[in-house]
């Protein structure tokens, strides 16, 4: 194998493909980076068995042929060169890659290329093309609420479903539930349901970036899915196990229904959380034409702020995690914020007050009077 590129753009492709590189595998060749040279063209790919990235490179190849390399030591090198234009060269006798720039040379030992395995072609038994920003857009607003927690795996993905106009996902872990409703400009060629791992649609977010105008195609297969964006392609296992019935969770009536100004809320809660600390709750205490927002952590502080709101009736006080009440918040970027309560012990309710299909429930946190 020998190629040369450009070292800027070597150096960006390598930064995209190494977020994928196993930081934690026995297996040397997942740590590593594999450089696929062929007639048509250069390619860099990565994985940890779960997630799968190759993207394209551009580079003149002059033998093909396949390298694995260590992802942060060829990252480090490259950042590091003098020279516009970076040379790769395989010495099979030597093992190793012999890279050239400028007047800098590096030998850099190979990794197992037999220890890499192949990453699944683009396609599937099922393939449907949605627009890449309302695919992205939908996967930022549940995202974190996926569970990151490994013993229940069928928390850490997203449910995604796809059919006609509609496009929904749906992320839990246990505490908070989100579910996004996403409609489309145009009917879809296709459906699929499926669980994805948070992780890789994360990263698809970041594939997507600055393509709003791009089609996301997506090829699902019976434990697969391959997304192809721009000059990449993703891909991931799908998540066995059954999917909570997260409608199920979803409370039928409230006791009470707020609209508030959702920049104004948000803004008091991340004030008032800094004093939320070492897992303080997060107060609510609503009153006659008022909300009371309200931390206290013994040895570091306190804080209270009061902000207008349309509430009659009982006085009623409930705490939330401080985290996950400003994340429920932050998903909803502009307009009013619905905030739905029935008792001090029962979840609330967050939803975009412009009907833009975002639900967010929240365990409450029981507090001590």
């Amino acid at each position: 194998m020998k190629i040369t590129a450009d070292r800027d753009e070597l150096f960006g492709q390598l930064q995209v493909v190494g977020r994928v590189a196993s930081t934690r595998s026995a297996v040397q060749a997942l740590s590593g980076i594999q450089i696929a040279a062929a007639a048509d063209g250069a390619e860099l790919r990565a994985t940890d068995m779960e997630v799968g990235l190759r993207v394209a490179l551009e580079a003149a190849v002059e033998q093909p042929g396949e390298v694995v390399l260590p992802a942060r030591l060829i990252l480090d090198v490259v950042r590091s060169l003098p020279a516009k234009e970076v040379t790769l060269e395989l010495r099979p006798s030597e093992q190793d890659v012999e890279l050239r720039a400028g007047n800098a040379t590096f030998h850099l030992r190979t990794l197992r290329a037999q220890d890499f395995p192949p990453l699944p072609a683009p396609g599937g038994d099922t393939v449907v093309h949605v627009p890449a920003a309302e695919f992205v857009n939908t996967v930022a607003c549940v995202a974190r609420s996926a569970s990151r927690d490994e013993t229940r795996p069928v928390l850490t993905g997203i449910l995604v479903s796809a059919a006609e106009r509609d496009l929904r996902m749906v992320a839990t872990d246990s505490y908070r539930l989100s579910v996004k409703e996403t409609p489309l400009d145009a009917p879809l060629d296709g459906s699929f349901e499926a669980n994805l791992p948070a992780r890789a649609l994360q990263e698809l977010q970041r594939l997507a970036h600055g393509l709003e105008d791009a089609t996301l195609t997506v090829g699902v297969r019976e434990n697969q899915v391959v997304f192809e964006v721009g000059r990449a392609v993703l891909s991931s296992r799908l998540i066995d196990g059954q999917f909570p019935n997260y409608r199920q969770l979803l409370p039928d009536t409230f006791e009470h229904e707020l609209t508030i100004a959702a920049d104004e809320i948000t803004e008091v809660v991340r004030r008032v959380s800094l004093l939320a600390q070492r897992n303080a709750p997060l107060r609510l205490a609503f009153r006659d034409g008022e909300l009371t927002v309200s931390a206290q952590t013994p040895d570091v502080g306190e804080a209270t702020e009061t902000l207008p709101v349309a509430f009659t009736g009982e006085p009623l006080e409930i705490g939330f995690n401080p985290d996950y009440l400003r994340e429920g918040l932050e998903s909803i970027e502009a307009g009013d914020v619905v905030l739905k309560l029935i008792s001090p012990l029962r979840p609330g309710l967050i939803e975009a007050g412009d009907a833009s299909g975002f639900t967010y429930l929240i365990m409450p946190i029981r507090l001590n009077v």
